[in-house]
């Protein structure tokens, strides 16, 4: 899955075959004057199995074919590599970073330090906090209009490791260190535009002033703005960045009001936060509320369709769980006395409540617990909720998945590489392969089946999303092969893995991680809940399966066995008829 970029090759030729011209010396990763802040670093490479490879005068431990990914600790700054076989020597330098912000040097704040750092806008009496690094011992503080705000030092706390610790077992907080960590937050009780803030610091008699980057507005409670949702479907998250978690999208045309803004993210009156750039301002709209009174439904030959007529488009959530659907309408009250739903292939019954003033809940317990897709629109002011009916099971022993539409998505493709093995091999011409024999696997038990991508091209992620949403296959399956962060164990670290976002997947993801595993002996890398592009699919359950990895040296040597990738590809398609007949 990793991107390894920069192969650095000594005495070799690669081809599409990665052969080589002559028995050589190669390291994939790193490359020279690589940066990073891990605390250590894998080297992946390969030579012939005759002789020994040092790295900085030690042997290190290969594969029988000659493969190496072993690891070894960084310090702050320049860290030498010599990596030597019989004659060829190949020199490396990989540069150790900081991930905590240096303190500066003298009576100065630290570089990019004071925040806020973009402009935000707030309501009336919301808390806005300052922070700053600048020497230990100063007086710090921060003029906002006609205040002085005291920032002082914090005490210690725990550093989170990013989501990527997850991978390799890592992901336990580390002590941070704080001196030199100033915070502030005061509240302003009206609206107004208070400009940029004036940061103030003093050390030894000696005082410097600073503007802050960002600006800071205080919102007009009776003037807050409209935005509406201008894109198919807007990523609502739980804060104001990418780094924040997704909750469920907002379809085209919902309105929500916006109570606070940081730089180009929108805060709406739900508590989700979006892009500007996918919405616009409604100029002179008074904040969305609507009623909802009577609930309608049509059954459609593979869906049934749920139909919710509001007077405007509001801000909606969805939660699967098992057995049941919850939708959740904001900034809506019920009127409702009547709702009519016939017996339905899907649903056994529809509930709703009133879960808190202006936020109207509706569950739909089903008769089987796995779920098969849904989309969520509005048609005008009406909310149209699709629940995807269960595929029809074939009964042919022959042809078990004759019913079956597939969707198989090799991942990565063109530009996009994917991780590298020892050899210089690429995930994506790995994943292309993989998939056509497993595509001749689901074929030959009567399965139709879509491929994103049938050579080595660039296919976007939103594209292959789009393939999914208009195919309504009855899985879509993302093929992949693994790699690790900077700091994981490449050398210990293999086996298969499976992925899933939505819960309408999860069960295909357990089945598919215990059937391979098993069928094939291969060791289990673990079943992982994650944000990733091919899982966030509700239109089908998604999975994402990662077959092995492209670091650890022997696994990689049963990635690209021809013998093995068929073995590999039956085994998926025979858990993918095995679990479908599971779910009957």
């Amino acid at each position: 899955m990793k991107n390894l970029l920069g192969l650095v090759i000594l005495g070799c030729i690669l081809t599409s075959s990665v052969a080589l011209a002559e028995p050589s010396l190669i390291v994939v990763f790193p490359q020279t004057n690589y940066q990073t802040s891990a605390q250590k670093i894998f080297f992946l490479g390969t030579a012939p199995p005759d002789g020994q490879v040092l790295i900085n005068s030690k042997p290190i431990t290969r594969s029988k074919a000659g493969h190496f990914s072993p690891s070894f600790p960084l310090q702050l700054g320049e860290n030498l590599f010599t990596v030597r076989y019989h004659n060829q020597e190949l020199k490396i330098k990989v540069i150790g970073l900081n991930a905590s912000p240096e303190l500066p040097q003298g009576v100065a704040f630290a570089k990019d330090s004071l925040t806020p750092a973009v402009d935000i806008a707030r309501l009336p009496g919301e808390v806005i906090c300052f922070s700053a690094i600048a020497p230990p011992n100063a007086n710090v503080s921060v003029i906002l209009a006609n205040q002085t705000i005291a920032l002082l030092p914090q005490p210690q706390q725990a550093q989170l490791p990013s989501n990527l610790a997850a991978l390799t077992g890592q992901n336990q907080p580390h002590a941070q260190s704080s001196v030199g960590n100033y915070q502030g937050c005061t509240t302003v009780a009206t609206a107004a535009d208070l400009g940029k803030p004036q940061f103030q610091l003093t050390l030894n008699g000696k005082m410097i002033t600073q503007p802050g980057s960002g600006k800071i507005e205080i919102l007009s409670r009776s003037q807050l703005p409209v935005s509406e949702v201008t894109v198919e479907s807007g990523v609502a998250r739980t804060g104001p960045s990418t780094d924040h978690s997704r909750l469920t999208p907002l379809p085209k045309g919902t309105r929500a009001t916006v109570t606070g803004r940081e730089g180009e993210w929108l805060r709406l009156d739900y508590g989700a936060w979006i892009n500007s750039k996918e919405t616009r301002i409604l100029p002179g709209a008074v904040p969305p509320q609507t009623i909802i009174r009577s609930v309608g439904y049509r059954q459609l030959p593979s869906a049934t369709e749920i139909v919710f007529p509001l007077q405007v488009p509001v801000p909606v959530s969805v939660q699967q769980s098992e057995q049941t659907l919850a939708l959740t309408l904001y900034n809506t009250t019920a009127q409702t006395d009547i709702i009519r739903l016939d017996d339905n292939p899907l649903i056994n019954r529809l509930d709703w409540q009133q879960e808190a003033p202006g936020q109207v809940k509706y569950t739909f317990n089903l008769k089987k617990a796995q779920q098969w897709g849904y989309k969520l629109k509005y048609d005008g002011t009406t909310l149209v909720l699709a629940l995807r009916h269960p595929p029809k099971i074939g009964n042919t022993r022959r042809k078990p998945l004759a019913n079956f539409k597939i969707v198989l998505d090799p991942g990565h493709g063109g530009k996009e590489t994917g991780a590298s093995g020892p050899t210089g091999y690429l995930e994506k011409d790995v994943n292309l392969v993989v998939s056509k024999l497993l595509r001749d696997e689901l074929v030959k038990r009567g399965a139709t089946v879509v491929m994103t991508r049938e050579d080595d091209k660039e296919v976007s992620l939103v594209e292959r999303q789009a393939i999914i949403s208009q195919e309504e296959p009855a899985i879509a399956i993302s093929i992949h092969h693994n790699s690790l962060p900077d700091d994981g164990d490449a050398e210990k670290i293999k086996g298969f893995g499976a992925f899933w976002y939505q819960p309408q997947a999860h069960s295909l993801a357990i089945f598919l991680q215990n059937y391979v595993v098993k069928k094939l002996g291969k060791p289990s890398y673990g079943v992982y809940w994650d944000n990733l592009a091919l899982t966030r699919p509700a239109d089908a359950p998604s999975v994402l399966l990662e077959l092995g990895f492209m670091s650890n040296p022997d696994e990689f040597e049963q990635v690209v066995n021809p013998e093995e990738q068929k073995k590999m590809a039956k085994a998926i398609a025979q858990g993918i008829t095995e679990w479908f007949r599971s779910v009957r």
